[in-house]
């Protein structure tokens, strides 16, 4: 493990949807995907992460469908991939009321709704939930997500990182600009609920947006939800370095996680970023069983249920490859802006070719991103923390096969070894936010965040770019 002194953050990946990340597996006869819209299939969820210790449920989302194969609509709707698909921000207000202790990371794009109306719904979440949220921050890369906000195509990769460099501008204004943290005051005696000194417009005029304020929201207990970042281009980790407080990162092997981490760390130094104030988080794929034999058998038949790798294609979840060779280079294909170059250009690496893009690996080896585990518990165990040892990582992302049998397996075979261990947290700390738990600092962000810059009033009257201009790394 990279920091000794801290347990392994165990968050679980999932999206209000029948298919997240697994096509096909709602057919095995065990799963219960086809519940996920009822709120007695998240409140039982809930209940098994808290019952494993689990820090957070990190929920994906889309605003679009993946309608860009030649078939349109027909394969993603047949296939209930990633459509339909529930509001994430609705679905963590739920939680928040059914779980006491478990963070609740939702995923929201800054590319096409305003930021005022988004701030005054996280700092909602954050009251409600007692300080247990996070924002996962995305640009959103569907051509449809553009359309439904009436664009004709997508704005362009990096377009879309500029636009939310001044959204979250906007929404560290609003969180920790616009109020005082005691501006609250709730006098009876003088029937002053709170001092007009303290509350303020924030007056925001930017390239994009023109917000004047008040926030809505008195200081929730984060203030700000602890900031998340899933991207793996080199704006993408740009923007990590100056914003992210937890990064979901891409990566086949140790060594490609690792110089992700390392790179994103070197950003935020550049940054007046402390680089410690970030963790790292890496998607896993886990299925256990009391014995080797039966984890491979209880894959095997997983795995028979499961949609190829073709349909993920077919679906845009990567482009199509067949058309290149196996030595045409990433690079060229993003370079040129070919059909499927924006999803590229999330995982792009030096010296990619196609080859090394296709298929999907085996079992008990390298999944297609990130770790794939097949075996007992305590295998699981030592596969996890070689990975977090040899990578750099903080913690897992762990994806759900089977509902609930993926997860429930995971609780009752993998943590009880990992907790022996001393590797991941045995209980939880009564009335700690998710900050707290994550980055071991206070519940608001860092002194070093570029949110905290709003705490002085007067710093709402200084154009962003000037502080970017310190801010963007050389």
């Amino acid at each position: 493990m990279t920091h000794h002194d801290r347990p392994l953050i165990l968050s679980l990946f999932e999206m209000g949807s029948v298919v997240h990340l697994s096509p096909g597996t709602w057919t095995h006869p065990e799963d219960r995907r086809h519940s996920v819209d009822s709120l007695s299939f998240w409140r039982e969820l809930g209940g098994i992460l808290e019952q494993g210790r689990f820090d957070q449920l990190f929920l994906a989302d889309v605003v679009g469908a993946y309608d860009n194969a030649d078939d349109g609509l027909s394969s993603p709707v047949s296939q209930g991939y990633q459509i339909p698909a529930l509001d994430p921000l609705v679905l963590l207000g739920a939680l928040a009321e059914s779980t006491k202790h478990l963070g609740l990371a939702a995923t929201f794009s800054t590319t096409y709704e305003p930021p005022f109306t988004f701030a005054r719904r996280l700092a909602t979440l954050d009251a409600l939930s007692e300080g247990r949220i996070a924002w996962n921050v995305v640009t959103s890369y569907l051509k449809n997500a553009a359309q439904n906000f009436g664009l004709h195509d997508q704005i362009q990769h990096d377009e879309r990182y500029e636009i939310a460099d001044e959204f979250l501008d906007v929404v560290y204004k609003l969180l920790l600009g616009s109020w005082d943290a005691d501006a609250v005051l709730g006098d009876t005696q003088t029937g002053t609920w709170a001092d007009p000194e303290k509350v303020r417009y924030i007056d925001h005029a930017g390239p994009r947006f023109a917000v004047r304020g008040p926030h809505l929201v008195a200081p929730t207990p984060q203030r700000l939800p602890v900031i998340f970042q899933a991207g793996s281009s080199l704006t993408g980790m740009a923007f990590a370095g100056r914003h992210a407080e937890v990064v979901f990162l891409g990566g086949n092997s140790p060594e490609a996680i690792r110089k992700n981490v390392d790179t994103i760390r070197s950003h935020a130094a550049a940054a007046g970023r402390d680089p410690d104030q970030l963790r790292f988080l890496a998607a896993a794929q886990v299925i256990v069983a009391p014995t080797e034999e039966q984890a491979h058998a209880k894959a095997a038949e997983i795995d028979r249920h499961r949609s190829d790798w073709a349909t993920l294609q077919k679906n845009g979840r990567v482009p199509s490859l067949h058309r290149y060779p196996d030595d045409a280079l990433v690079a060229d294909i993003i370079r040129r802006r070919d059909p499927g170059h924006e999803v590229l250009i999330r995982g792009w690496r030096e010296g990619q070719q196609v080859k090394d893009l296709r298929g999907a690996a085996g079992a008990g080896g390298r999944a297609r991103n990130g770790l794939r585990v097949v075996g007992t518990g305590i295998q699981a165990a030592d596969a996890l923390t070689q990975w977090a040892q040899e990578s750099g990582l903080d913690g897992f992302n762990i994806g759900n096969q089977i509902s609930f049998g993926t997860i429930r397996d995971f609780v009752d075979l993998v943590v009880p070894v990992l907790q022996r261990r001393g590797l991941t947290r045995s209980e939880y700390t009564p009335g700690e936010t998710l900050r707290e738990r994550l980055l071991g600092a206070g519940p608001s962000p860092h002194s070093t965040h570029p949110s905290t810059r709003y705490l002085d009033p007067r710093n709402l009257r200084i154009p962003a770019a000037r502080f970017d201009a310190r801010l963007t790394p050389a």
